[in-house]
């Protein structure tokens, strides 16, 4: 199975209300930029243990370790969770730009130093959202 039909099994295999949450936004970041590459994390390790949530990425950031190494990670992360919709804003170095910039206009999410975190699009601004991930493609 290639990248594009995980992103649409993993989408369609949501809660309907999640469903089309998801489905929008997924269309949304791709529209700001449409060949990025795409990712799709399962979540697991590589002894296949559950770890983290699966998520879909988008984009590519050369990511820089302390002890010199590096390696190639997606810049914005959608990822489904048991409360809601995570987005990821990775490679960002002020862990307060993202809540000092766009908490507050957001409407109902929190906001970490990389992840916006909300229930339903119902209850945020996207507009706003999209912002932030814009922000995430050109500055990571």
């Amino acid at each position: 199975m290639n990248i594009k039909e995980q992103i649409k099994e993993y989408i369609t295999s949501q809660p309907e209300s999640k469903q089309g949450d998801m489905q929008e936004l997924h269309k949304r970041i791709l529209k700001l930029k449409p060949k990025c590459k795409l990712w799709f994390l399962d979540g697991k390790n590589s002894e296949g243990k559950i770890v983290s949530n699966p998520n879909i990425g988008y984009g590519s950031q050369e990511i820089k370790y302390a002890d010199g190494t590096s390696r190639e990670f997606y810049q914005i992360g959608l990822s489904a969770n048991t409360t809601g919709i995570s987005v990821y804003v990775m490679g960002i170095s002020d862990k307060i730009y993202l809540a000092k910039t766009f908490g507050k206009k957001l409407g109902k999410a929190s906001v970490t130093g990389y992840c916006i975190k909300f229930k339903s699009v119902k209850d945020i601004n996207v507009e706003i959202l999209m912002e932030a991930v814009r922000y995430g493609f050109t500055n990571t």
